[in-house]
This record gives C-alpha cells, sequence and structure tokens, in this order.
C-alpha cells in the first residue's frame, strides 16, 4: 500500500486535504455549526478538545493505521469537517472509512456523498482494497441510512463494543463494500451527485 500516504483528493464539491494543526481553528468554527459534538451516540470533538483530536489522529496516522483529512468545500474554501482512512491493514489491503463529521450547515449538499466518492475510488482504484467497511453506532439512524444509501451490506453488529464518552457501551454495526460492488457504488453515488454515470 505505497500509494497510502498523505495525499489531497479533489471533487467538485469538496478537496479531502491532508490533516494539519494549521486546520485547528476552522474545524472548530465547523464543529461549533450544528454544536455536533452534544450527539449523544457519536464521538464528536468538543471546540476545546479539537487540538487534542487532531493530535490523536496524526499519531494514529504516523503509526500507519489512519489517513487523516480535512474536508474542505470547493464553493467557499472553508473547512466543513474531518474524515479518515482508519484501522488500516497493509497485509490484506484493507481500510476502513470513519470517524467522519461534517457542520451542520453542509448536511444534505453532497459533500459527504462526494467525499465517500472520492475515498472509495482511492481505496478501490489505487490502493487495490478487496473491501471498505464502515462502522457506525446502532442508534445512530442517519448514518445507518446513509452507509446503506451507498449500497454497502451490514457484515454484522458488535455487541457491547464500544465505550462511549458518558461511560456507556455501544453497539457498533458493521457494513462493508466489496471490489465487485464498487461499481455499482460509484454510479449511485454519481447519479446521487449529477455527475454521468456512464464513464468508466
Amino acid at each position: 500500500m505505497s500509494a497510502l500516504k498523505p495525499l489531497t483528493l479533489t471533487g467538485d464539491l469538496v478537496r479531502l486535504e491532508p490533516l494539519s494543526l494549521e486546520h485547528e481553528e476552522g474545524l472548530i468554527e465547523a464543529v461549533k455549526d450544528g454544536e455536533l459534538w452534544r450527539l449523544w451516540y457519536t464521538n464528536i470533538p468538543t471546540p476545546e478538545g479539537m487540538r487534542a483530536e487532531i493530535e490523536r489522529r496524526l499519531a494514529l496516522q504516523e503509526a500507519g493505521s489512519m489517513l487523516a483529512f480535512t474536508t474542505v468545500s470547493q464553493r467557499d474554501q472553508r473547512i466543513i469537517g474531518m474524515t479518515t482512512y482508519m484501522n488500516i491493514d497493509a497485509s490484506i489491503p484493507r481500510v476502513e472509512i470513519g470517524s467522519t463529521w461534517n457542520a451542520a450547515s453542509a448536511h444534505g449538499s453532497g459533500t459527504n456523498a462526494e467525499s465517500k466518492l472520492l475515498l472509495l475510488g482511492h481505496a478501490f482504484e489505487e490502493l487495490g482494497c478487496p473491501a471498505v467497511e464502515f462502522r457506525t453506532s446502532w442508534h445512530n439512524k442517519q448514518s445507518r441510512a446513509a452507509i446503506e444509501g451507498l449500497g454497502a451490506k451490514l457484515d454484522g453488529v458488535l455487541r457491547q463494543h464500544v465505550r462511549t464518552r458518558d461511560g456507556s457501551l455501544r453497539d457498533t454495526c458493521v457494513y462493508s463494500i466489496t471490489a465487485a460492488e464498487w461499481p455499482q457504488t460509484r454510479s449511485t453515488l454519481r447519479f446521487r451527485l449529477g455527475q454521468d454515470v456512464v464513464a468508466n
């Protein structure tokens, strides 16, 4: 997986840039948009904890288990969130797309769909992954619907899997898209974004 190194992925709506401490101020403004850290069923950094979260992700990237991105709107060059390749297994190779959040004002704008199109395309077409994984809380119905909308299949539920910020244990839904399913997923995302679905 020599191609799995910091890089920029660019679309019409978003640009995924390598995460940097220089993005801290913009990410703080983005997370304040909708006060996303108040969602009890997911772990989104608070404004005060943003620097620590950036440092955590960069440390995991240095260790080889994560590749972290900042999501930037192409329309106004505003930072709107974060996403990653995580739980990287170079021996397969396999990645999970996760630890993703976007400012509330960006929801429904197509930016998340295009981010997934860029990340999945790179994973399947450049990294050669046979499958890409997604995980989310059983209670995060919005996230589950979005993942299932991609065409991802539910592999199973990990019961009492992760301790959340309030100390409770969450059940984690594990989904995946395989390389064989990628062409259909790509067409679905392109159709949703109003792009040509015949190409490639």
